[in-house]
């Protein structure tokens, strides 16, 4: 074999490589709604850079009007702007996101919620094109998008419903929600109505791994951004957020102020895994959800399911993931 061609020949082996390590992931986000949102979302586009994933869609978990606009500009910010992005359609047309408006109205975008397909159809569309269990669903929000896809009849794109689509391309899916091993109305797990959660995880019949409350409430983040350039879709979101969150602005005194890292440690687990070395992987049971969103973890049934528990210092994983959030090399350690 001629040199050149056995370059070429390595050059295509490693890069499959690289590609089959890729995490092909879609991620399902309340953007707007809270700072770790714009943690989450600015990881991702980090991991894009890096090549450690595919963000194959984002689909807006709210009824914000202004939430696919502050998305696309955030994707533009990033320079990925040719991400899909799904909107949930019906009564699209109220503002409750903090700081969507302002990031809309601040940094260019050409995207607006009339523009985007509505999150079923596009998830449909998605997952019809991927290989079979190839997708990493990351939930960051409330679960009204996925019991809607679970419940889709057949259409043009495939012959399957929602459920036996979802079990035929779904690897694995991330949930941001929930507390553990016992939790109260958790907000992703109770704000879109009852029965809803408790109909998603019930149905999700593919492995499921929460990061619940109580991992990402101690790990802070956010404040570092007050040193870095303030005319980034990131500092103004976080500082909106700390000024007019009723939960913040108490304490709001012209700077950003530390962040629950919620989404955040979703999305490191989704792309690093992490096991060991951040977290440990309880699975001995199963999470049963109430109605009303409360939820407890039944020990003894297998149910493919499995929770987070934090094992590294918070403030040490508060800088892997602020190094993320900030597009810095040791944001992957």
């Amino acid at each position: 074999m001629k040199k050149s061609t056995k370059f070429i020949f390595i050059f295509l082996i490693l890069l499959n490589i690289h590609s089959m390590a890729q995490v092909k992931i879609i991620v399902d986000t309340d953007f707007g709604l809270s700072g770790d949102d714009l943690g989450a979302l600015s990881m991702l586009h980090y991991y894009i850079d890096k090549g450690d994933c595919e963000l194959l869609g984002i689909m807006s978990a709210t009824n914000d009007k202004y939430a696919v606009p502050a998305i696309d500009a955030f994707n533009r910010y990033y320079k990925h702007s040719n991400i899909p992005i799904g909107a949930r359609k019906n009564k699209t047309d109220i503002e409750d996101g903090f700081y969507n408006r302002l990031i809309a109205a601040t940094f260019p975008h050409e995207l607006d919620f009339h523009d985007v397909p509505d999150v079923v159809d596009l998830y449909r569309k998605i997952l019809t094109g991927q290989e079979d269990k190839s997708v990493t669903l990351v939930i960051l929000g409330p679960m009204l998008n996925i019991k809607r896809l679970l419940e889709s009849k057949p259409d043009t794109w495939s012959e399957l419903n929602g459920l036996a689509l979802v079990q035929k391309k779904v690897k694995e899916a991330v949930i941001m929600g929930g507390q553990f091993p016992e939790g109260k109305g958790e907000w992703n797990f109770k704000s879109d109505g009852p029965g809803v959660t408790r109909f998603v995880v019930q149905n999700l019949n593919v492995p499921i791994v929460f990061s619940g409350f109580e991992v990402g409430e101690v790990i802070k983040t956010g404040e570092i951004l007050n040193e870095m350039d303030k005319n980034t879709p990131l500092y103004q979101g976080f500082l909106f957020y700390s000024e007019h969150a009723p939960w913040m602005k108490q304490n709001f005194k012209g700077k950003i102020l530390p962040n629950s890292s919620f989404d955040q440690t979703a999305v490191l687990y989704a792309v690093n895994g992490g096991i060991v070395n951040y977290w440990e992987k309880i699975n001995d049971g199963y999470c049963e959800v109430e109605e009303n969103g409360d939820n407890r973890w039944i020990r003894g049934k297998d149910a493919n399911q499995a929770y987070l528990k934090l094992i590294k210092p918070a403030k040490d994983l508060a800088k892997i993931i602020e190094a993320a959030m900030l597009h810095m090399e040791n944001g992957s350690q």
